[in-house]
């Protein structure tokens, strides 16, 4: 077995790539740190270049990682043999599958969207998301419904927090994504001729009710204080959820699937 290229925890390569565990670093840097071969594999899909891959070969258990060795061998990121230990560092909680990559950050640029949307649109809106996990489960529906495209509205928390990208299961490197404030969001939504549909608690109509079949966005608030009052206004119209027990909500990942799918019903009836 060859000798790890870095084994020193003082290694200032490895110490770059650990600090990118800090939100601050990877927006300064422009850089992602990812783990888990289905993850990392499905970021290679979507053409994200690689920068490095960290890799302990004796902990290269599954096929699905050691897959991705000839993936990456072949694209332009260097390759770093390490330690178990090292490489645990690196990880994400117990999820150690003997590889972490350092990715460039994807483009989540608001104006991207635009030449990307089709012509009867369903876009999701996330406005203030604080838990990334939710954030990720989110993406997770919006993949599986065929969501055209996810806008994270006035983030609290990083959009390319590790734990959003193991909770989407890595959908989030395909999907149409953009980043901006709650006033940009509504002003492309807007320009673009989009009906705006707002899920908030007791709102009159119920979201089976309302029409999702023509260009559409759902938009979904944060999980403790809903949506701001920057949703309101010419054409929006909030729906509500009925809710049948004790709770008067559903987690804002939950409501969003709910919606999601109910679009993705409606539209497939109105196309037979």
């Amino acid at each position: 077995m060859r000798e790890p290229d870095v084994s020193s925890r003082q290694n200032p390569r490895f110490k770059a790539a650990l600090a990118l565990r800090d939100a601050r670093e990877r927006r300064a840097r422009g850089r992602i740190l990812v783990d888990g071969a289905r993850e990392i594999g499905r970021a290679l899909d979507a053409g994200v270049p690689a920068v490095e891959a960290w890799i302990a070969t004796e902990r290269l258990r599954s096929d699905a990682a050691r897959a991705l060795l000839p993936r990456l061998g072949s694209s332009a990121a260097d390759i770093i043999e390490t330690t178990p230990e090292l490489l645990a560092r690196l990880a994400y909680g117990e999820r150690d599958e003997g590889i972490v990559v350092v990715l460039e950050t994807p483009p989540t640029d608001l104006e991207r969207l635009g030449p990307e949307l089709p012509a009867r649109p369903l876009i999701a809106v996330v406005e203030q998301v604080e838990k990334p996990g939710n954030l990720g489960a989110l993406l997770r529906s919006a993949d599986g419904a065929g969501v055209d495209a996810v806008i994270v509205a006035d983030a609290i928390s990083d959009v390319w927090n590790p734990n959003a990208i193991r909770a989407s299961l890595g959908t989030i490197f395909s999907l149409s994504l953009a980043a901006c404030s709650s006033a940009e969001a509504l002003a492309f939504l807007r320009g673009h001729g989009v009906d705006i549909l707002t899920a908030r608690v007791g709102a009159a109509l119920d979201y089976d009710h309302a029409d999702l079949t023509a260009p559409v966005a759902l938009v979904v608030g944060a999980e403790t204080l809903g949506l701001t009052e920057a949703w309101q206004g010419e054409g929006v119209t909030a729906v509500s959820i009925p809710m049948l027990g004790l709770a008067d909500s559903l987690n804002v990942s939950a409501s969003a699937a709910v919606l999601f799918y109910e679009a993705r019903r409606q539209r497939r009836a109105a196309a037979h």
